[in-house]
């Protein structure tokens, strides 16, 4: 019997998850980094991902506004569980294989992980030195 991996993901704890790790001091307007933000309901076609809109700049933005994984037609737990098998350096091949995906679309999603990662450590690397 054959299980498929992404069924095995809760969308609410990936949320959760990058809510936590993006925001742990509580959530902050992307545009002003205020903190007077109201919570807006919840996206239409990902249920577990939540609108915002900014108390003092009126910004309207959502978990995934200005990540890495905005804008993009995969769920955040595909992203997630891609991350996860680049970090066992599994072959596109083989995680395309795993969450029966395209293997162009696993290319450009390793890509963009990776280079996610990059300018995040470059950032922290320059935050240090300067």
């Amino acid at each position: 019997m054959q299980v498929n991996i992404k069924n095995l993901i809760d969308d609410v704890q990936c949320y959760q998850t990058l809510r936590d790790l993006r925001w742990p001091d509580g959530i902050a307007c992307p545009s002003c980094e205020s903190k007077q933000v109201i919570k807006r309901g919840f996206d239409d076609t990902e249920p577990a991902r939540q609108r915002y809109e900014c108390h003092d700049c009126h910004t309207r933005f959502d978990d995934l506004t200005d990540t890495i994984f905005a804008g993009h037609h995969q769920p955040l737990k595909v992203w997630i569980l891609c991350l996860y098998f680049m970090g066992l350096n599994i072959s596109n091949e083989q995680i395309a294989q795993e969450l029966a995906l395209n293997g162009s679309d696993v290319q450009q999603m390793t890509a963009q992980l990776r280079e996610g990662i990059v300018k995040k450590t470059t950032i922290r690397l320059k935050a240090r030195i300067g």
